[in-house]
């Protein structure tokens, strides 16, 4: 049986992974039909707002949907004419993990793809071959054929893949266009096969056929929790070895340079920092955490589990510090932190560094400053009304102002934390904001971004992670 020719495709979630994907996709392939449907209508709005103010920030994003959006790129709520249409499913809704049951917080809650999973069984006329987008613990796709086979009408046949994404936010769209490879995982059975090479050849229209990586179900599956484990463990290393630096007075920028120089390590993910955040990383590895357990392997689980709670432990040590630096207490004090997002380049802000430094700072009674060139007000008051839930907004609000600019968020402060590493941070009249700025003022740079010296000869109190103040 040769495999089929995919000529139009849906994907069920437009968000951070669905929304660019398969933009791109559609952008690359202009002979296929993209068509991406969620329930959400506002979302759905935002991505066909005529003046292109998209639901989700990433650079080069607009561009890629204002070349496709009406040509072959469509995006709509009617999920259910996307699906009867589809030659190839892409899954790609929420796993987040979950908060309550087994497993609570640890496993991933898989009810969002099993919604769908169920929709498209009920509504399939034809062969589709459905594609787990999403990042999901090994053997979901089992659970997924199970489903569909179950509910299948007659002379339809469901092929289910795994084709976990690799992007990072803050430069998804580079990725897709350029990525370090695209891993498809299928059942090693003649028809798993040729499902696995109808997928290759919608990447092939840009991705070298070598990049294109076509493996076991399971496999793909396991990849991308491995992936993302690793890559939190090495920030995890790396924090870890920032308090050893802090202190011994080493610095850690110049240990991460000499262990980087070693070509069997690289430099990646080797920056020091307050801590990392995001939509995968703690999810993934709880995730693994979840499975190991699961599996009676508690050394392994353990293991992961490690590096989880090391990056809380960074969080909350910058924390203490800011309030042992500013004399042992900040009750009163105003703090101006610059940033909200987890890290550069985006508007997401799950999981991130900043909301736990907040909530720290207002139990400590601080006042609080903010400023994020990227994430709305609205945004930044569910996140600290969700990591303060006994707290009522109304009372946060006092504490707390949201500024548009980070010049008028440090007026008046007392100390500055640097929680997100924009580019514009580094460059901001450091001079200026010192003048406005209550004496002595500080600065606590969580990010190794601005010029510890040059910061000195201005005439603040610099403390940056993973620096000791002996020489």
């Amino acid at each position: 049986m040769a495999p089929i020719k995919v000529t139009k495709i849906c994907c069920i979630g437009a968000g951070y992974v669905g929304g660019p994907t398969c933009a791109v996709i559609a952008l690359k392939c202009p002979h296929i039909q993209v068509t991406i449907v969620d329930l959400n209508q506002a979302r759905v709005d935002a991505w066909n707002d005529p003046e292109f103010k998209l639901p989700i920030y990433e650079p080069g994003l607009v561009e890629v949907v204002k070349e496709a959006r009406g040509r072959n790129l469509f995006f709509s709520t009617d999920v259910d004419k996307g699906i009867l249409e589809a030659d190839l499913i892409f899954v790609s809704v929420n796993t987040p993990t979950k908060k309550s049951g087994v497993g609570a917080g640890f496993a991933a809650d898989l009810n969002y793809v099993e919604l769908a999973t169920r929709r498209i069984a009920s509504l399939a006329t034809s062969n589709k071959i459905v594609v787990e987008k999403s990042t999901v613990p090994c053997r979901t796709a089992e659970s997924m054929r199970t489903i569909l086979e179950a509910n299948s009408k007659p002379n339809t046949r469901f092929d289910i893949l795994s084709n976990p994404e690799f992007l990072a936010e803050g430069t998804a769209i580079s990725d897709l266009f350029a990525p370090d490879r695209v891993l498809i995982g299928s059942l090693q059975t003649p028809e798993g096969k040729d499902a696995c090479e109808a997928l290759k050849e919608v990447y092939s229209n840009w991705v070298p056929t070598e990049r294109v990586l076509t493996v076991g179900l399971w496999s793909s599956e396991l990849s991308k929790l491995a992936a993302n484990a690793m890559l939190a463990q090495r920030i995890s290393s790396i924090n870890a070895l920032s308090a050893i630096c802090e202190a011994t007075g080493a610095n850690i920028d110049e240990v991460a340079y000499a262990v980087g120089k070693d070509s069997r390590m690289g430099p990646k993910f080797l920056k020091a920092s307050v801590g990392f955040g995001g939509s995968c990383f703690q999810k993934d590895i709880l995730n693994l955490v979840y499975l190991s357990e699961s599996l009676h392997l508690p050394e392994v689980a353990a293991y992961w589990k490690q590096v989880v709670e090391m990056n809380e432990y960074q969080k909350r040590r910058f924390s203490k510090r800011v309030v042992e630096r500013l004399f042992n207490t900040i009750t009163g004090k105003r703090v101006a932190v610059l940033g909200f997002a987890f890290k550069a380049d985006t508007g997401d802000t799950r999981e991130s560094a900043a909301i736990t430094l907040i909530r720290d700072f207002l139990a400590e009674r601080a006042h609080v400053n903010i400023y994020d060139p990227q994430v709305g007000e609205a945004q930044i008051w569910l996140d600290l009304q969700e990591a303060m839930p006994t707290t009522p907004l109304e009372t946060i609000k006092k504490s707390v102002t949201i500024y548009k600019t980070a010049l008028e968020a440090c007026s008046n402060a007392e100390a500055v934390v640097i929680a997100t590493e924009w580019k514009e941070f580094k460059e901001i009249d450091w001079k200026h904001v010192y003048d406005k700025m209550n004496k002595p003022a500080f600065v606590f740079d969580g990010r190794l971004l601005v010029d510890h010296e040059k910061l000195t000869e201005i005439g603040f109190r610099v403390t940056t992670i993973g620096r000791g103040e002996r020489l």
